[in-house]
């Protein structure tokens, strides 16, 4: 049997390229959702509105024609149910037929290039819409279930980001199509429909000063609490090995200096700094909100205890652990058992606790580093080289 994957765009047959139209028409069966099978309803052709991917795969299977077209909406390269298909069509001659996406029709009535939009699902899911915006210039979101474009706005104009211009559409392709264009506060005050998408534009992006981890000191808040030092700090980042959408544990934050690094390169993910220090906390509240990061979470209170509480690491720094890094380290295990940990130590004390934890939890691939860095100083009209204390990085993973 021949199936034919065809993306149908909004919903208004009038987007169909010619070539699904024929492979529509010449079809023993079609599937899909029901609105957009209303569309062919005068074809005469048999129909089963069916959505989820096993559904469709179960009637392919009870089928003895010789050719079916599955219809979905948008682009079946773009947020698509085909992603999930493909697998369950093996024994199949499959034909994809791409279709008009929402995003490239949103852009065109909105007169904008699309090129370099970023575009995420807030589609029954929490999309990180207010890190998505703050850190790009344009982002396009597809909306509905709880999180429709009024909650999203709403969102963005919580964190400060009302102020933003943006555009709203709903029934796009329909002869009720509306679309909006106001300020993000403005957008927050309508009410859209289930299905619908966003896209605001942000001028003044947060982008890192610099590529590379190790900020300059100069650029935190500091009072007195102690503070990664940047070049300890650059090579603490780097041995976390950090990915895009990884969620990271702080433990013993301090000011803060480690979770903004590593919150400014895991923008789909989220960064949770713990400490017990009211001064401490404040800090890393403001340094949080002068880099604007919308993905970096406090948690005041004494590791582990309050460790329970957060979302299951995929990274964890430990810069303090008040003397309970055995339990830090348990704590992170029973949520990940192949969460990264790098663990900061000034002490030989905490050096030997660490080099412990390697042993006890049997942890397959360990790496203790010394970091000895000298900084110049003037003596006079010279420079001499004052040295810093010595600080150990020990880094510890079990490989999934």
């Amino acid at each position: 049997m021949k199936v034919y994957l065809i993306g149908v765009g909004m919903g208004n047959p009038d987007l169909l390229t010619q070539e699904a139209e024929r492979a529509i028409q010449c079809s023993d069966l079609l599937l899909g959702a029901e609105r957009l099978l209303a569309e062919f309803a005068g074809l005469n052709i048999p129909q089963k509105p069916l959505v989820k991917p096993g559904d469709i795969a179960a009637a392919l299977a009870d089928w003895d024609g010789e050719q079916a077209s599955i219809l979905l909406s948008g682009d079946i390269g773009f947020y698509s149910g085909a992603k999930s298909l493909y697998p369950l069509l093996d024994g199949y001659e499959v034909v994809s037929l791409p279709g008009v996406s929402s995003l490239s029709y949103f852009c065109a009535r909105c007169r904008i290039p699309w090129q370099d939009v970023y575009s995420i699902s807030c589609h029954g899911r929490d999309g990180r819409i207010v890190s998505a915006v703050q850190n790009h210039e344009k982002t396009f979101a597809l909306t509905g279930g709880a999180f429709r474009v009024e909650r999203l706005c709403r969102q963005l104009a919580d964190a400060g980001l009302g102020h933003l211009t943006a555009w709203a559409g709903e029934w796009l392709s329909y002869p009720n199509e509306r679309i909006l264009h106001g300020t993000v506060a403005e957008l927050a005050e309508q009410k859209f429909e289930n299905l619908a998408v966003l896209l605001v534009e942000n001028p003044h992006p947060i982008q890192p000063e610099f590529q590379a981890p190790g900020l300059p000191d100069s650029a935190f808040l500091r009072g007195k609490v102690p503070m990664t030092k940047e070049e300890v700090r650059a090579l603490a980042v780097s041995k976390l090995r950090l990915r895009g959408g990884d969620t990271v544990w702080d433990v013993g934050a301090g000011t803060g200096s480690v979770s903004v690094e590593c919150a400014l390169r895991v923008p789909e993910g989220q960064v949770c700094a713990v400490e017990r220090k009211p001064d401490a906390a404040s800090l890393i509240r403001q340094n949080r909100d002068k880099f604007c990061l919308s993905n970096l979470h406090l948690t005041e209170g004494e590791a582990p205890a309050c460790l329970e509480a957060l979302p299951a690491p995929d990274r964890v720094f430990v810069g303090g652990s008040g003397g309970e890094l055995r339990g830090v380290v348990a704590a992170a295990l029973e949520k990940n058992a192949a969460v990264r940990i790098v663990v900061s130590a000034v002490t030989l004390e905490t050096l030997t606790a660490a080099l412990d934890m390697m042993k006890r939890f049997r942890f397959q691939e360990t790496e203790v580093v010394q970091v000895a860095v000298s900084r110049s100083a003037p003596v006079g009209s010279y420079h001499m080289m004052k040295a810093e204390n010595p600080v150990y990085l020990i880094s510890m993973e079990n490989p999934a």
